[in-house]
């Protein structure tokens, strides 16, 4: 088909299929670990509240750690970052299960949940990094993106079904278990590949100079991010809750897999787009679509209109981030690409802590049709910066030509 011909030319480029194929195993955990933390702590305490503050931990040791990942994968290359990495992460997961399971409510979860957000490989912005390395050409960057947005997608289509499942059916523990493996499993993997992983930069390079961060110009892309990760967070939370309200809490999986599906399909078709418009554009009208899509999500009340709606409401989500990470590879310096990516990441964590915390307290105390209203004001604060940020970013503009990215960067470099 014409349709699958842009992407049949890139995973055609020697090693890209393996590193995308694994890369998709190691992000399995994205999709997994927080609600295999709110499956396994709800069903042990019966507490939402409980479940989202060790979750939060989660993601904001995550966002918090990230740039700084980022950085070193950019100055000692994938390997010697991500492998002690995952193995520092997969031992404080399997300790936060214990102590779930014997019974600890404070502190442990929250130290452990905590270290393991702050270990978690940065797998996506690797591969993406990768990507960047084996495609000189822009129009095909711009297809890996959108294939890369479409595996993500992927993650959260099959990882959020298979955690329910696996907890509800079998063991309160099975989903976040699962998790573990997949991310040890994927990750190894993924940096036994040695062929495509990009050279590292050293802090200092050989030519003396070093190439400043362009944070005027991501600035924008990063509030709206912000934004859009309070909306992600709020919303798993508040669907398992309103799955358990209808008395199935596994229909929360098949749920969060509709949404994920409506915008695989969106990114699916973004990739074969040549667009005429900048990506940060892409993004602006992305958010607002979202946030009005999930406007009417206090109003259901049964799970077929809530599942229609949310794959609807997926359909914003794919061309809005594959517009940031865009946005984002034409903006910084080369030598500071992985950085660059874990911007995006580290923004969207920051939403998706408080976000996920507002919801569980809102649905223990004020229940489920209230708490749906935690993702669209978290959706109407990237309203608002999309709008309030036009003017910054109106005048800039993005090269197409790799080389010519460095100079980008130092003139926004502040």
């Amino acid at each position: 088909m014409a349709i699958l011909s842009s992407y049949r030319h890139i995973v055609s480029q020697p090693g890209a299929a393996a590193f995308s194929a694994s890369g998709f195993v190691a992000r399995l955990p994205m999709s997994m670990v927080t609600l295999g933390i709110i499956l396994l702590i709800s069903a042990r305490t019966g507490s939402y509240g409980l479940a989202g503050a060790v979750s939060g931990a989660f993601v904001i040791a995550s966002c918090l750690a990230a740039l700084a990942q980022g950085r070193l994968i950019d100055r000692l290359g994938q390997r010697r970052v991500l492998l002690p990495a995952i193995l520092i992460c997969t031992a404080s997961l399997s300790l936060l299960v214990w102590t779930v399971e014997v019974g600890y409510r404070l502190p442990l979860p929250h130290l452990f949940a905590g270290l393991a957000g702050a270990t978690m490989p940065a797998v996506g912005a690797a591969v993406r990094a990768r990507w960047t390395y084996v495609l000189s050409d822009s129009s095909a960057r711009q297809t890996a993106f959108a294939l890369e947005a479409v595996v993500d997608e992927a993650v959260f289509l099959i990882g959020p079904p298979l955690a329910t499942i696996l907890a509800t059916a079998w063991h309160p523990a099975a989903g976040l278990v699962a998790a573990i493996a997949f991310g040890l499993a994927g990750t190894v993997l993924f940096t036994s590949l040695r062929s495509t992983e990009p050279p590292a930069h050293p802090a200092r390079p050989e030519s003396g100079t070093a190439f400043a961060m362009p944070w005027r110009a991501l600035l924008p892309v990063g509030l709206i991010s912000f934004a859009i990760g309070g909306l992600f967070g709020s919303t798993e939370v508040v669907t398992v809750a309103f799955a358990e309200s209808l008395g199935d809490k596994a229909i929360s999986g098949a749920l969060l897999a509709l949404w994920a599906l409506g915008s695989l399909l969106a990114g699916v078709l973004t990739g074969t787009i040549r667009w005429r418009v900048g990506p940060i554009v892409r993004v602006r009208f992305g958010v607002i679509a979202l946030t009005a899509l999930m406007a009417p999500t206090p109003l259901i009340d049964e799970a077929i209109s809530m599942g229609i709606l949310l794959f609807l409401a997926g359909f914003a989500i794919a061309p809005t981030l594959i517009g940031a990470v865009s946005f984002i590879e034409q903006a910084v310096p080369p030598s500071r690409l992985t950085e660059g990516m874990a911007v995006l990441h580290t923004t969207m964590a920051a939403g998706l802590a408080p976000g996920a915390a507002v919801a569980g307290v809102v649905v223990d105390n004020h229940g489920v049709h209230a708490a749906y209203l935690v993702p669209i004001c978290s959706g109407l604060v990237g309203v608002v910066a999309a709008v309030a940020t036009h003017r910054s970013t109106a005048a800039l503009t993005f090269p197409e030509a790799p080389g010519e990215m460095v100079d980008l960067a130092e003139r926004h470099a502040e």
